[in-house]
């Protein structure tokens, strides 16, 4: 028996909800204009196809805390899109595990020159690394370089999404990749369609992410992956401070939000920036605020 959801869409960090709108060949037109806000402009991809993922995840809970979907455009470029959703030890090291298979697979057999196709390892993760805490930079591409910081070899990359450094408003939305940014954080908050998505991709995702049109047997699924999205979000002790303050800095960007309107990204930027003392002199001084230049006075 399922219980019926307060919410309209689904989770896109859950591995149903991820796998349900990414994953499905009728639907990889979504994943492909996903993918190509993130890589650069000589490899955006015409096409995919999608390929077993079985061995990645050696362990039940690798399988359920992060997942892959192994892709390879036309021409040829393979790359892992990459969703991790708990903070756990030694991410970076698995990515690049991870990202060892489609390198191995090229491999052919009998004569071989060992010319490999480009490699994109992509993580959208909903936590901060612990040396990133301070930076405003969300996006991140890293590359095999030299001591002089000249690139090695080009054709293996990573880029890593830490979506909960993304605070912009519906307001603030600016480009395809902040909407897609906005919604893989807060598709599950929306009432319906709104002006900023009114793209056919962006209607075919809330199509596919609408809830009441799953199956009964697709409703257990999902409810069975949002409670375990939830309760490891709960219990993961490494990163419950973290939480509690990304937590603190959201509800006071939103009521900072209906106390003087919509906050520009610099003053966003800098109060994720505040550390926890900070935050809560802020949630105390909030209410006396009438307009932005009082927020702007009282920040550092």
């Amino acid at each position: 028996m399922t219980l019926p959801l307060q919410e309209r869409y689904v989770n896109l960090l859950t591995d149903f909800g991820f796998k349900r709108v990414f994953g499905l060949e009728p639907n990889k037109l979504l994943l492909i204009d996903f993918l190509n806000t993130l890589l650069p402009k000589h490899h955006q991809i015409q096409t995919l196809s999608y390929n077993s993922t079985e061995n990645l995840g050696n362990t039940p809970l690798d399988r359920k805390a992060i997942f892959d979907l192994y892709c390879q455009a036309k021409n040829g470029e393979r790359f892992i899109v990459e969703i991790q959703k708990a903070k756990q030890n030694f991410f970076k090291d698995r990515s690049v595990f991870y990202a060892s298979f489609p390198i191995q697979e090229q491999a052919l057999k009998g004569e071989w020159n060992f010319k490999l196709a480009p490699v994109y390892s992509i993580g959208v993760l909903d936590f901060v690394f612990d040396d990133h805490q301070n930076q405003e930079t969300m996006v991140h591409v890293v590359e095999l370089k030299d001591q002089h910081c000249q690139v090695f070899y080009d054709k293996l990359k990573f880029i890593y999404v830490e979506l909960p450094k993304f605070a912009k408003t519906l307001e603030q939305l600016e480009s395809h990749q902040d909407k897609w940014f906005y919604l893989l954080r807060h598709l599950p908050d929306l009432e319906g369609e709104l002006p900023p998505f009114q793209d056919p991709v962006f209607l075919q995702l809330f199509e596919v992410a609408e809830i009441a049109n799953f199956s009964q047997k697709e409703q257990v699924s999902y409810q069975n992956s949002l409670k375990y999205y939830r309760d490891l979000n709960n219990v993961i002790d490494t990163s419950w401070q973290d939480g509690r303050d990304q937590g603190q800095k959201m509800l006071i960007i939103r009521l900072l939000a209906r106390q003087v309107g919509a906050l520009p990204v610099e003053l966003t930027a800098t109060i994720n920036r505040l550390r926890s003392e900070q935050l809560e002199a802020l949630a105390d001084a909030l209410l006396d605020f009438s307009n932005l230049e009082d927020l702007e006075r009282w920040l550092p």
